[in-house]
């Protein structure tokens, strides 16, 4: 399966976080969050490293906060 990306606009606050707890609390690697994800809701794309980032990144976005900064980097 190609990866496409993550659009935002799917994540619901719930999804976003729980993806914060995953990568945030729990310390998961963005490979872990994406498999965590996958197999939670699932995604097609299991442990894609770059699935991962795009989790992080939207879930910040819709949580108002920058993925770039603490506490998600």
């Amino acid at each position: 399966m190609t990866y496409k990306g993550v659009d935002p606009a799917a994540i619901t606050p719930e999804m976003a976080v729980r993806i914060r707890v995953w990568r945030v609390v729990e310390e998961l690697s963005w490979r872990a969050v994406a498999q965590a994800a996958s197999d939670l809701w699932d995604a097609e794309y299991g442990g894609n490293q770059l699935y991962g980032r795009d989790l992080c990144a939207a879930a910040a976005k819709v949580l108002g906060e920058d993925p770039h900064r603490e506490p998600w980097n």
